[in-house]
């Protein structure tokens, strides 16, 4: 895995932003997880660039930068969070212009940030596989083996009885068969993302086969 200038620029950008923000001072965690979020999702971009021939850098470096907004407070709710990729090319828009980008690469990447939460931009810009990808790569980190850990310690499955772990389990499973047919720009994308649904699906399919057996022979 090669980092370039451009990138390790834009990674140090990144949590220099993130830990100089006044909004998240005092909660480390969501400052981490944003962190964490966004190299997750920079390592999925550099998969779907290496695989499809798109330009592997630049794609890196949007998909760093696409969650640069959640440095500030959400202030208006929903409405905040469908802005919040726009928001994002407003505050990353001058430090891409100090990299060795060209500026038509630089409006491409900023308009994958723009679209990637409702598809829309304020600004001309073509929906190009690079700028898709983006988008694409945010989806697909939100299916992940930490983020199912997270949920269930966060809904506290152990303590739970029988009866509710089933429920926790089928409700996971029932939004998995939702999003399985989920369309994604490239070939790439669509696979990880198939795999990474089958992966959470055999590992729910199993825990509900262990709290089953748990049950005994009464």
């Amino acid at each position: 895995m090669i980092v370039t200038t451009n990138i390790a620029r834009t990674v140090a950008f990144l949590k220099e932003q993130f830990e100089q923000s006044v909004y998240l001072a005092n909660d480390p965690v969501q400052r981490k997880n944003r962190v964490e979020h966004a190299l997750r999702v920079a390592a999925i971009g550099r998969q779907i660039a290496v695989e499809e021939g798109l330009n592997e850098e630049a794609l890196v470096i949007g998909c760093l930068l696409h969650d640069l907004s959640y440095t500030e407070r959400i202030v208006d709710g929903e409405a905040s969070w469908i802005n919040h990729g726009r928001r994002s090319v407003e505050l990353a828009r001058p430090f891409l212009a100090t990299l060795d980008l060209s500026p038509a690469l630089v409006n491409e990447l900023c308009y994958g940030m723009a679209i990637h939460v409702d598809g829309k931009a304020v600004f001309p810009g073509e929906p190009t596989l690079l700028a898709l990808s983006v988008g694409d790569a945010d989806v697909i980190d939100q299916v992940n083996a930490y983020k199912l850990h997270h949920s269930l310690c966060r809904q506290r499955f152990l303590e739970k009885a029988r009866e509710e772990q089933l429920a926790i389990i089928d409700n996971n499973l029932a939004k998995l068969a939702e999003r399985k047919a989920k369309q994604f720009a490239t070939k790439t994308a669509a696979r990880v993302w198939e795999s990474r649904i089958g992966c959470q699906v055999e590992f729910l399919t199993q825990l509900k086969a262990h709290i089953d057996a748990s049950a005994g022979l009464s």
